[in-house]
C-alpha cells in the first residue's frame, strides 16, 4: 500500500504541485486498501477451498483398499482437534471427508482443483500429500492399493514420486525420533534434505537452509495455508531440522 501512496503522490506532485500531492496520496492509499482487500478476500477462498480438498479426498484414500478403518477415523478427528477445527468448520470438514468417501465422488476433479489452488506453490502441495499419507497410514499399513492412490493422488497435484519419498522419509523420521538413530533413520534423514549420501557438508547446509525458508510457517500463510495448518508446518520445519541433526552427528560435526 506504502508504494501506491508514494507513486501516486509523487505523480499528483509533478502534474498538480502541493494539491496534487495530497489528491494522489489520497488516490493511493484508497487503492491499495481496494487491492488489499481483494487479496485478503482471494487467499481466504484459496485456503477454505485448500481445506476441503485435503479432507475430501482424504476420504476417498482412506476408502481405497475398501474400508474406512477406526484408526484413519481417529487421524481425522485429530486432525481436526490439532487444526483446532470447531462448529462449522468442523462439520464442513467432517462432510468434506464423507464426499470423499461416496462412490461418485470425482477424485480427478479435485486434484484438478488442488493443482489450481496451489498453483506455483510445491511446499504446498508437498503439505497436502503429507496429510494424505499421515492419514492412510494410520492403521500401521500401507496396502498396495493405497500406495497407489496416493502416487496418483501426488501426480494428480503435480508433485513427483521422489517428492512422495521425501514426504514418507519425514514421516518415517518423525517416528524414529523417539528410538534413537538407526542406519534406515539416516537414510531417510539424507531423504527428507534430498541429497545424497555423499553430498558434501556444505552442499547439505545449503539444502536444508532452502528447505527451512520454504517451509517456514509465516512464508507459506502468505502462500494460502490456513491458519489452523500452522501446527502442521511447524512440524515439518522441526523434522527437516532433526534431519540435519541426525546427519551431521552421523558425521561427527555436531
Amino acid at each position: 500500500m506504502l508504494f501506491l501512496i508514494i507513486i501516486f503522490a509523487l505523480i499528483g506532485l509533478a502534474f498538480g504541485g502541493p494539491v496534487g500531492l495530497l489528491i494522489g496520496g489520497g488516490l493511493g492509499w484508497w487503492l491499495g486498501k481496494r487491492l488489499s482487500r481483494r487479496l485478503n478476500i482471494a487467499r481466504m477462498r484459496i485456503q477454505e477451498g485448500f481445506l476441503e480438498s485435503i479432507f475430501s479426498v482424504m476420504g476417498c484414500l482412506c476408502q481405497a483398499d475398501g474400508k474406512v478403518t477406526e484408526g484413519e477415523l481417529d487421524v481425522a478427528e485429530k486432525l481436526f482437534d490439532q487444526m483446532h477445527l470447531q462448529g462449522e468448520q468442523r462439520a464442513k470438514a467432517r462432510a468434506a471427508f464423507e464426499r470423499g468417501r461416496a462412490d461418485d465422488f470425482d477424485l480427478d476433479a479435485e486434484l484438478a482443483t488442488v493443482n489450481r489452488l496451489t498453483q506455483r506453490q510445491p511446499v504446498l502441495r508437498q503439505v497436502f500429500i503429507q496429510v494424505q499419507l499421515s492419514a492412510i497410514a494410520a492403521d500401521g499399513v500401507l496396502h498396495p492399493a493405497e500406495h497407489e492412490m496416493i502416487l496418483r493422488v501426488a501426480r494428480g497435484v503435480g508433485c513427483s514420486d521422489a517428492e512422495v519419498q521425501q514426504i514418507e522419509a519425514m514421516l518415517h523420521g518423525a517416528a524414529a525420533n523417539s528410538q534413537g538413530a538407526s542406519e534406515e533413520a539416516l537414510k531417510d534423514a539424507y531423504r527428507v534434505l534430498g541429497v545424497s549420501d555423499d553430498a558434501s557438508d556444505a552442499e547439505i547446509k545449503k539444502a536444508y537452509r532452502r528447505l527451512m525458508s520454504q517451509n517456514h510457517p509465516d512464508k507459506l500463510a502468505g502462500k494460502g495455508l490456513p491458519e489452523s495448518m500452522r501446527d502442521i508446518a511447524q512440524a515439518r520445519t522441526s523434522e527437516i531440522g532433526n534431519a540435519y541433526e541426525r546427519i551431521r552427528e552421523a558425521r561427527g560435526n555436531a
